[in-house]
């Protein structure tokens, strides 16, 4: 095993920035990284940088950018690399003819602890379920999807009102540590990986689909209060005002049995706005309605006009 890896870096967006931060802190030598391919986002649809391509281009790195991981091409360009150890975070599915070819592996970050949490959302549904606490996993990359052996984990708390965002931003900078320790002990040939142990109460973290944003008001005060946290910042859980959709980003429980059915509003039109659930209300704090701009409630409450034929039948 080499005493430095020549280290291949996958990953696109923010979060994976962190951990290719820290590996070149280490010393460790990244001789390539991978990200997705420029594209068009914006109002005039300007081809778009991802994080991880700024972040190396500031570096001077060396960029691959692989429209297909298959592509015969891009796969003699990887071999060239001669990488003894490929590290992925946040980016692609990859075909074992990528993920099998270092002989150190390929070693994936994933923001669960694993086997708890497998998907594309984990971050997310670990909010949305209320959990306590959450963590993050390095692991070997196998055939199936997050179902590697694993190499180490850590863990952290979430608070009572933590937002996911709040938790991806704790999240990267765990994560970034635990892959540098875990570089390390592979480097060094001390690290042994484990199977995962599969259970009956296995947690799924599947994608976020719009209609996992819609607020069901009929569901308990609290199920709605971590729904809320659990898509905030991005997508968002969403309603309706009026017949406008209405994102709610912060919120706050109100625990008091309204007298108004689910899903319809009160509001002094100065200071609160909040919506009934059977067991309290939802006391919306941060919003975006459809067509405006985000904002906080008070300053939202100075240009509306409720409609009051909704006032108690809004859904």
């Amino acid at each position: 095993m080499p005493t430095s890896p020549r280290i291949i870096f996958m990953g696109t967006p923010e979060f994976a920035v962190a951990s290719l931060d820290a590996i070149l802190k280490a010393g460790y030598n990244v001789v390539a990284v991978i990200t997705a391919p420029d594209k068009p986002a914006g109002r005039g649809m300007q081809l778009t940088e991802s994080a991880v391509k700024k972040y190396a281009k500031e570096k001077g790195m060396h960029i691959l950018q692989p429209e297909k991981l298959k592509g015969p091409a891009f796969q003699e360009e990887l071999r060239a690399l001669k990488a003894d150890l490929q590290i992925v975070v946040a980016f692609r599915m990859l075909p074992e003819s990528v993920w099998d070819m270092p002989p150190m592996g390929t070693v994936n970050l994933h923001g669960s602890l694993l086997p708890q949490y497998r998907g594309a959302a984990p971050i997310n549904w670990a909010v949305i379920n209320g959990e306590k606490e959450t963590g993050v996993t390095t692991f070997q990359l196998q055939h199936a999807i997050d179902t590697g052996n694993i190499l180490l984990q850590d863990r952290f708390l979430i608070a009572p009102t933590a937002t996911a965002g709040d938790v991806h931003d704790i999240m990267k900078e765990v994560g970034a540590r635990l892959l540098v320790t875990t570089i390390d002990g592979l480097t060094a040939g001390t690290l042994k990986a484990t199977p995962q142990q599969d259970s009956s109460d296995l947690k799924h973290a599947p994608k976020i689909f719009t209609e996992t944003c819609l607020i069901d008001w009929n569901k308990p005060v609290e199920n709605i209060y971590n729904l809320i946290r659990g898509l905030s910042p991005f997508p968002a859980a969403f309603t309706y005002l009026d017949g406008k959709l209405l994102k709610i980003y912060h919120s706050e429980i109100e625990k008091k049995t309204p007298g108004i059915q689910p899903g319809a509003y009160e509001t002094d039109q100065k200071n609160y706005l909040r919506f009934a659930a059977p067991d309290g209300y939802i006391r919306v704090t941060d919003i975006q309605l459809e067509g405006k701009k985000r904002m906080k409630t008070e300053d939202f409450l100075r240009g509306f006009r409720p409609n009051p034929s909704n006032q108690s039948s809004n859904s």
